[in-house]
């Protein structure tokens, strides 16, 4: 059996990571002794513990502790305490899920201790230096050694970086491997996409009706630190509500939400919370998440994720941002980049209300992404590939 440390630090970290551990108990019990480390980076516990009560995974292993604070000082935290996590268990490898603060202090901590790193998710870029998810994901890459990627377009990236696409067992750190996985969030949406539907009461809670509002998501750092870019992102979401008829379900990410209230006397967040047609709600449950996904009648969102959820739903995103990770997504245009510009969400929020109606592929794979990666690692691990076998 092989020891292998698996780090999380955002909720969508912990539910993609749930994925793979359900794919790693049921077809590799033997092969895998898993060793699971929070760091703490999202401290809710809406955000955090519940990933782990709820979604089938072990509470973790470690719990660092880090919480909020500057980049610098939160990569920092995570960094040395990731460190010590590691040199305690001594796994075999490392898997790190996307491109937070955490990614990017594991696959520091990872690699300078010499263990391999894997990295999920890879491969994904906006191209834009600015966001701080770019500067983690290119590092986390170039020093990972095994590299998951949740679509061709993610692969295209890496060889056009350099990466060289070679066979699985060869793979260490200064050789990578690079492989098409397809994406596990697509695993996950799937999975408990049935469950949501069954056991999520959200929009009997609310007093929802499917089809007849809007879900509207913000928490990017660029988007809800700045009242009047904040103002701007409101004004469009509301006025195109207003204008499908529909209601505006906006839940609030706890940051964005205490930003509203504090600044300007919370004259942004006393104007939503006296409008009828908002619903202002704390963070969600997965299972609530993907139940309002499924019957909105469309998506405003700034989040990667439900970039890809939105898609998997076949549900219209106007997406809160001037560029994508995901431009399979635009690609089709079942996505619109509308920035936080009131006009430009307003045009495609009535472009999608006048053709609700979109196309989706299958360019993030058919949801066993996790699989793949389970059998490819176990089978890399079985090799004594460098760092294999503890």
């Amino acid at each position: 059996m092989h020891k292998i440390a698996v780090l999380t630090g955002a909720r969508p970290q912990i539910i993609k990571a749930a994925a793979l551990h359900r794919a790693m108990i049921q077809g590799f019990s033997e092969v895998f002794n898993i060793v699971y480390i929070h760091s703490g980076q999202h401290y809710d516990r809406n955000l955090s513990e519940a990933g782990f009560l709820g979604l089938d995974i072990p509470n973790p292993d470690f719990n660092l502790g880090v919480g909020s604070a500057s980049h610098a000082v939160q990569t920092a935290g995570i960094l040395e305490k990731t460190e010590s996590a590691l040199k305690e268990t001594g796994p075999a490898c490392l898997i790190l899920y996307g491109d937070t603060n955490t990614t990017l202090a594991g696959a520091l901590a990872g690699s300078k201790l010499g263990i391999p790193v894997i990295h999920i998710e890879a491969g994904c870029r906006s191209f834009n230096k600015k966001m701080p998810e770019e500067i983690n994901r290119i590092v986390c890459d170039q020093v990972s050694t095994l590299l998951f990627c949740p679509s061709e377009t993610g692969l295209l990236n890496l060889k056009n970086e350099g990466f060289v696409e070679r066979d699985l067992i060869s793979a260490n750190q200064d050789q990578p491997g690079i492989f098409n996985s397809g994406d596990i969030m697509l695993d996950n949406f799937l999975y408990y996409g049935k469950i949501a539907d069954q056991n999520s009461d959200v929009l009997a809670r609310n007093g929802l009706e499917p089809g007849e509002y809007m879900l509207c998501t913000i928490h990017r750092e660029s988007n809800t630190c700045n009242v009047e870019i904040l103002g701007e992102i409101m004004e469009g979401t509301v006025k195109s509500a207003e204008n499908a008829g529909k209601k505006l379900v906006v839940p609030l990410h706890p940051r964005t939400r205490d930003y509203m209230q504090r600044t300007d006397s919370g004259a942004l967040w006393h104007q939503l919370e006296a409008n009828r047609r908002v619903v202002l709600m704390p963070p969600v449950s997965y299972l609530d998440i993907l139940k309002l996904e499924k019957n909105a009648f469309l998506i405003l969102t700034d989040s990667g994720g439900l970039q890809k959820e939105a898609y998997f739903a076949g549900k219209p995103c106007v997406i809160l941002r001037d560029e994508t990770e995901w431009v399979e997504v635009t690609g089709n245009r079942a996505g619109i980049l509308a920035g936080a510009n009131s006009v430009r969400i307003q045009d495609a929020c009535r472009f999608f209300i006048e053709k609700p109606e979109i196309t989706t592929g299958s360019e993030f794979g058919r949801g066993d992404a996790a699989g793949f990666i389970a059998s490819a690692l176990a089978a890399w691990l079985r090799a004594g590939s460098q760092g294999g076998g503890q």
